[in-house]
C-alpha cells in the first residue's frame, strides 16, 4: 500500500507543471505584475491604429514597431469605421480587416491591446461615435442613457463576433482590453452631471464588456489625478501622461488593490496638431531618458504613438478652446512618432532602440527596409468642372429653415444652402452664428466671400440684387473628440440665418454633396472664386510612396484612384498629402482635385518625395 502511495506522490509531483500550466494558460495579473502563460512579463507596446494605416502595409509597420523594441501594438477601434451606416457593418473591406490585423501581430510575435472604448477619442471623427446617434432625441453619449448603452451594446456584439477566439487566453494575442476611455477627464469637465449618473455608466459599459464575452483582464486609462472619476472598481487604473513614477505608483495603489502592475498606457512620443497651428514637436532624448525611467523602475508603457498615419478621407477630429470654436485635426496624424507618417525610422526611433536594445537580453529584430519613395514629374491638369453647377444637377431638399447634415441624413463632406431672394437687399450683413465649419459665400454665383469657425468669423457684409441668389457651400471639417463639447457636434447650417436683424426662412434649398465617391468629371470653362473639379493622369512604372505638394493650392481633398487622401489647407502647417504607393499601379492612376477656394486657376499636379508638415502661413502671435 506504501509503494501505491509513494508512486502516485511522484506521479502528481511529475503532472504538477501541467496543471499549473492549466491553470495559468493565457495573460493575468495577480501580485502586482503582468503573467504571461505563468511568468512575469513587462508591457513595452506602441500605440498604432489599423485604420490609419493602408491594409498592405500593416506587416511592415508591425516590424518597424518590433524593431524598436516593442512587445506589444495598441490599436483602438473606432466603431464609427465599423458601422458605416445605421445597422451596417463592415469588419472586411481593406483597413477595415481587424481580423486580418490580429492574425498579422500574432504572426510577429506581437501582443495586442485593444481599446474598444465604446468612447475612443484619439484625434478621429466624434471619438468614434457614429453621426447618425445625434438623430436620436431620447440618447445621450457617456451617460448611463438606455438608448446610448443599447447602442453600444450592438456595438460590442458585433465586435466581438469578430475578434472571439483572439484572446490570450484562447490562444491570440490579445492580452488586455480597456474600459470606455479617459472617462475620469471627462467626468471633471461634465460637473452637470451627477456623481451617481458617472458611476453607473462606467460600470455599465464594463459589465457590458463582460457579458459580450470579452475576457478578463481590463484596465481603463486616464491621468493618474483623473482615477477617481475614470477608475473601475476591480479593475486596472493605467495613467496617462504620467512620468513621475513614485506619483504613479502611489495612485495605482489607491486604486488597485495597494498593489500594481504599474503601467502608463498613453506615454507621449508627440502630440496631436491642428490646422492654423504650429506643428508640434517633442525631442528624442527626451522621450529616450524617460524610457530608461520607466525602464528601471520596471514600469511597463505604451508610447501614444509609436506610429501615427494618415487621417484618410473624412475621419479626423477636433478639439475646441477660448480662442477657437473648433481646432481641426491635420489630415496627417504623423504625431511626431518615432515612426513616421509614411513608416521610416526616425531619429527618436533610433534613440528609443538604442535604449531598449541596452535592456534586451537578445539582440533586437533588424530595422526592415524602408519602402521606396519617389518624386513624380509634374502632371498637367488633364480636365475641370465647376462644383457649383454640378451639385445643382441633383434634386434639392427644401425647407423653411436650413437642416443640419444629420437631419439631411448626411455625416460629411459638404452641403451647399441656396436661397432666392424676392426682394432686393442693397447691402446688408449676413450672420450664420449656427456655422458648422467653414463656408464660402457666393451671390449670384458669385464669390463674396468666406466665413469660418476656426477664427470666431460668422459675419460678412453683402449685396442681394432683386431676385438674387445666396449660396453657401458649407464644410464639415471633423466633429469634436474631446471634452464636454462632444455632444454638440452637429454640423452644416445650425440655426436660423440672417441678413441685419431679419431671419432668412423659407425656400432654402439644399444639395448634398457627401463625396462618398469621386465624381465623373466633365471639361468645361470654369471661372475663378468658384469651387472646382480638377483631374490629372498620372503615368506611372513603378509605383512608390510619394507626396502630393499642396503648398500652391487653397483648399479642398484628394482623390487617387478612388482612395480619399484627407483635406489639405493653404493655412497649413501641413502642405503635403501622403500617396501611399499601394494605392498607386503601373500605368494610368487617377487624381481629382476638390477644390474650394480657386483663387487660382491651377494647371498642374505637384509631387514631392519629402513630407512638409511644418510650414505655417498664418501668424500665430
Amino acid at each position: 500500500m506504501n509503494k501505491i502511495l509513494f508512486k502516485l506522490r511522484v506521479l502528481l509531483i511529475c503532472l504538477m507543471p501541467f496543471f499549473n500550466m492549466a491553470q495559468t494558460k493565457g495573460f493575468s495579473i495577480s501580485n502586482g505584475e503582468f503573467h504571461q502563460d505563468g511568468k512575469i512579463i513587462k508591457i513595452h507596446s506602441g500605440e498604432m491604429h489599423y485604420e490609419r494605416i493602408p491594409k498592405e502595409y500593416w506587416r511592415h509597420r508591425l516590424q518597424m514597431l518590433k524593431a524598436m523594441g516593442m512587445n506589444t501594438v495598441a490599436t483602438y477601434v473606432f466603431w464609427n469605421y465599423h458601422e458605416i451606416e445605421p445597422g451596417v457593418w463592415d469588419f472586411k473591406t481593406g483597413n477595415k480587416d481587424l481580423a486580418e490585423f490580429l492574425r498579422i501581430a500574432k504572426s510577429e510575435g506581437l501582443y495586442v491591446i485593444l481599446r474598444p472604448g465604446p468612447y475612443a477619442c484619439g484625434e478621429w471623427e466624434f471619438g468614434g461615435y457614429p453621426w447618425w446617434l445625434q438623430n436620436n432625441p431620447d440618447l445621450v453619449i457617456r451617460t448611463n442613457n438606455k438608448a446610448f448603452l443599447e447602442a453600444c451594446k450592438t456595438y460590442l456584439e458585433n465586435l466581438y463576433a469578430v475578434v472571439k477566439g483572439n484572446f490570450a487566453n484562447q490562444g491570440g494575442p490579445i492580452i488586455m482590453v480597456q474600459a470606455e476611455n479617459e472617462f475620469g477627464s471627462y467626468v471633471s469637465q461634465r460637473t452637470d452631471i451627477s456623481a451617481e449618473d458617472h458611476k453607473a455608466y462606467k460600470t455599465a459599459i464594463y459589465n457590458m464588456l463582460k457579458e459580450t464575452g470579452f475576457p478578463e483582464p481590463f484596465f481603463t486609462s486616464d491621468g493618474t489625478w483623473l482615477f477617481e472619476g475614470g477608475a473601475v472598481e476591480g479593475v486596472l487604473p493605467t495613467a496617462n501622461g504620467e512620468s513621475n513614477i513614485e506619483n504613479l505608483k502611489k495612485q495605482v495603489d489607491k486604486f488597485h488593490k495597494g498593489q500594481g502592475p504599474y503601467m502608463v498606457a498613453e506615454f507621449y512620443s508627440g502630440w496631436l496638431d491642428h490646422w492654423a497651428e504650429p506643428f508640434v514637436k517633442i525631442g528624442s532624448e527626451e522621450i529616450a531618458s524617460q524610457t530608461k525611467k520607466y525602464l528601471d523602475a520596471g514600469v511597463s508603457f505604451n508610447y501614444y504613438m509609436a506610429h501615427g498615419g494618415t487621417n484618410f478621407g473624412f475621419t479626423s477630429g477636433a478639439n475646441y478652446n477660448e480662442e477657437s470654436d473648433i481646432q481641426p485635426d491635420i489630415t496627417s496624424y504623423d504625431y511626431d512618432a518615432p515612426i513616421s507618417e509614411a513608416g521610416w525610422a526616425t531619429p527618436k526611433f533610433m534613440a528609443i532602440r538604442d535604449v531598449m536594445q541596452k535592456y534586451s537580453k537578445t539582440k533586437l529584430a533588424a530595422i526592415p527596409e524602408k519602402i521606396p519613395v519617389t518624386k513624380y514629374p509634374n502632371q498637367g491638369i488633364k480636365s475641370s468642372m465647376d462644383v457649383l453647377s454640378w451639385i445643382k444637377k441633383e434634386k434639392p431638399v427644401v425647407n423653411d429653415q436650413p437642416l443640419t447634415f444629420e437631419k439631411l441624413g448626411q455625416g460629411n463632406g459638404y452641403v451647399l444652402y441656396r436661397k432666392r431672394f424676392t426682394q432686393p437687399i442693397s447691402s446688408g450683413k449676413l450672420k450664420i452664428e449656427g456655422l458648422r465649419d467653414f463656408t464660402t459665400v457666393y451671390v449670384n454665383g458669385v464669390k463674396v466671400g468666406e466665413l469660418n469657425r476656426v477664427f470666431k468669423n460668422y459675419e460678412l457684409t453683402i449685396s442681394i440684387p432683386f431676385n438674387g441668389i445666396l449660396e453657401i457651400l458649407v464644410e464639415n471639417m471633423g466633429r469634436i473628440n474631446y471634452g464636454a463639447e462632444i455632444v454638440h457636434n452637429t454640423k452644416g447650417i445650425i440655426a436660423p440665418v440672417f441678413i441685419n436683424e431679419y431671419e432668412i426662412s423659407g425656400g432654402w434649398e439644399m444639395y448634398k454633396m457627401p463625396m462618398n465617391e469621386v465624381p465623373a468629371i466633365k471639361n468645361e470653362t470654369i471661372k475663378s472664386g468658384r469651387p472646382v473639379l480638377y483631374e490629372a493622369t498620372v503615368n506611372i512604372d513603378k509605383p512608390a510612396d510619394t507626396f502630393l505638394d499642396m503648398t500652391n493650392w487653397g483648399k479642398g481633398i484628394v482623390f487617387v484612384n478612388g482612395h480619399n487622401l484627407g483635406r489639405y489647407w493653404k493655412l497649413g502647417p501641413q502642405q503635403t498629402l501622403y500617396v501611399p504607393g499601394c494605392w498607386l499601379k503601373a500605368g494610368e492612376n487617377k487624381f481629382v482635385v476638390l477644390e474650394q477656394l480657386n483663387e487660382n486657376t491651377q494647371t498642374e499636379l505637384t509631387f514631392t518625395d519629402q513630407p512638409i508638415l511644418e510650414k505655417l502661413n498664418r501668424d500665430t502671435n
